[in-house]
């Protein structure tokens, strides 16, 4: 089988400009606004949450925010995967279908 051969060094990017932006980029987050494709979106029981920070750690996007006193979830990139809820041992999180 003839398979294309690639000749060229690879260079990692320097810098954003070079950075491929699609649906997402190389580190796995998203770049813009969802699209709406989403059905489902995560709502927290703060009163549960003991702040384990493993819904934090496992969100693909990295679309929860630690930074204030509370866990936040930014919806705008939030594609729904139900990961964090998946993951929390408290049951905090539960998937809610959009539009109820």
């Amino acid at each position: 089988m003839n398979k294309p051969q690639w000749n060229k060094e690879f260079r990692p990017p320097s810098g954003w400009d070079e950075m491929f932006f699609g649906a997402s980029n190389g580190v796995g987050i998203l770049p813009t606004v969802n699209s709406g494709f989403r059905t489902f979106h995560p709502e927290f029981d703060r009163e549960k949450c003991v702040k384990c920070m493993l819904c934090w750690v496992y969100c693909p996007e990295g679309c929860i925010d630690k930074s204030a006193d509370r866990l936040e979830i930014d919806m705008d990139y939030c594609k729904g995967c139900g990961i964090c809820a998946n993951e929390c041992p408290r049951n905090c999180i539960a998937m809610v279908k959009d539009g109820e």
